[in-house]
């Protein structure tokens, strides 16, 4: 009989391929995957530590863990971000875990569990990527990890410590692996990387934008994503690439965290407000219908009403279609801890409220703005509320549920006229 699995996964989406290759590897060992935590011989967590109290969710966890591996034989992993972070005060606060293993260790677990290793927290020179063994949740799309790590050093974040430093893949590699998955059926691509269009190739030193392009000219690619994009990265090259491939999205996730200046100064962000805007406007002006989503952070350290009514303005002046905001986190190691204290809790939550209210208004207006147009949407399958019905996705990411052939293959691409704006989805019927 064959051992079984159980990965819980927290966080983004490098958490989330981190998982697939994960349990690709236990596939190949033999293992079967469960979705029954109560019914594994291994159990992973696979964590992230961007928002506070993260430590705290992954120790409740572990505490309901003990009470199993009590009553029978069970292997348990603490993996991600958190487990960097926390290293070995995981297995003195827990010592029923049998082993901590960081991100950069991902494609080395195999070592971890016929070697015994209980700590494995480095960062290894040999990034084993095996794109093979990756268990693809998705018939049609396929995320690829082109860089891992982020030389940036904002001041709130602790990506640096728990991902480590760039560290970008062969160009060769990334096309070998995005050809496996066109070859497999998948059609979407997504791109990642902590900061994905800072990549440059090791060995030819070829940029993002050449990557960009080398896939964009691939048949079969039908859509073509990445993130996250960092705005001091955006590059001629870059921009180039998305205008003359209408296969590249044209939905771009651009995080900014605050629309002043003096709050991105102290965030060590490398660009300001004015030169956010004109990097907006380059891109606008090379691809008029392009739209962005984006990432804010409100209640950081010294920030006045002043400041946050830059970032309102900041909003009203992009009108992101997406956008996800939250509190200022405090993230232990990161330099923000010595800027100051946050914004007072209370203050925070109402200006977290403001800026979301005014963010509806843009995203309801824009989803409106859609009725009555035909849009290409890709199909994934069968609609989860209405499996009389298909859903698929726009260019800019929002979920399509529509009327049409039953028996259409999911990664088709077809042109839905859009009936029904709801709160976060659309609605239509295919066109011929």
């Amino acid at each position: 009989m064959s051992k079984t699995f159980f990965i819980e996964t927290w966080g983004c989406q490098m958490n989330d391929l981190d998982t697939q290759r994960l349990s690709g590897n236990l596939k190949l060992r033999g293992y079967q995957r469960v979705e029954d935590e109560t019914a594994a011989d291994l159990i992973l967590l696979n964590t992230c530590s961007i928002r506070e109290k993260s430590e705290h969710k992954v120790f409740s966890r572990l505490g309901r863990f003990r009470e199993m591996k009590q009553e029978r034989a069970l292997t348990i992993g603490v993996c991600g971000c958190v487990a960097q972070q926390e290293g070995e005060a995981i297995l003195k606060r827990a010592p029923w875990v049998d082993f901590v293993m960081g991100p950069g260790n991902v494609g080395h677990l195999d070592a971890v569990l016929d070697g015994g290793r209980t700590v494995a927290v480095d960062f290894p020179e040999d990034r084993h990527y095996d794109y093979l063994a990756i268990d693809r949740p998705s018939a049609t799309k396929a995320q690829v990890t082109i860089i891992e790590g982020c030389n940036k050093n904002c001041t709130f974040c602790i990506v640096p410590t728990t991902r480590g430093r760039e560290v970008s893949r062969p160009f060769d590699d990334v096309l070998n692996e995005v050809r496996a998955a066109l070859e497999s059926g998948r059609v979407e691509l997504e791109l990642l990387g902590q900061t994905v269009n800072a990549y440059r190739c090791p060995i030819s030193g070829r940029d993002f934008g050449a990557l960009l392009r080398a896939i964009a000219e691939l048949s079969d690619v039908k859509r073509l994503r990445f993130m996250t994009s960092h705005p001091a990265e955006v590059s001629d090259s870059m921009i180039a690439a998305m205008r003359d491939h209408a296969n590249i999205s044209r939905y771009l996730h651009l995080p900014v965290q605050s629309g002043s200046s003096a709050v991105l100064r102290r965030m060590k962000r490398l660009y300001t407000r004015e030169k956010y805007l004109e990097i907006i406007a380059r891109l606008r002006d090379a691809i008029p219908e392009i739209h962005f989503s984006t990432d804010f952070i409100v209640g950081f350290p010294g920030e006045t009403d002043d400041d946050f009514a830059q970032t309102l303005s900041l909003i009203e002046e992009v009108r992101y279609g997406s956008l996800f905001a939250f509190k200022y986190s405090p993230r232990p190691g990161t330099p923000a801890l010595r800027i100051g204290q946050p914004v007072d809790d209370a203050i925070a939550s109402e200006r977290l409220t403001r800026l979301f209210e005014l963010h509806e208004q843009h995203k309801r207006e824009r989803l409106e703005g859609y009725r009555g147009r035909v849009l290409p949407v890709l199909v994934e399958g069968p609609s989860r509320h209405d499996p009389d019905m298909l859903a698929g996705r726009t260019d800019d990411n929002f979920v399509v549920n529509f009327s049409g052939d039953p028996s259409t293959r999911p990664g088709s691409m077809l042109g839905v006229r859009i009936d029904q704006a709801q709160h976060h989805t659309l609605r239509g019927q295919v066109v011929a």
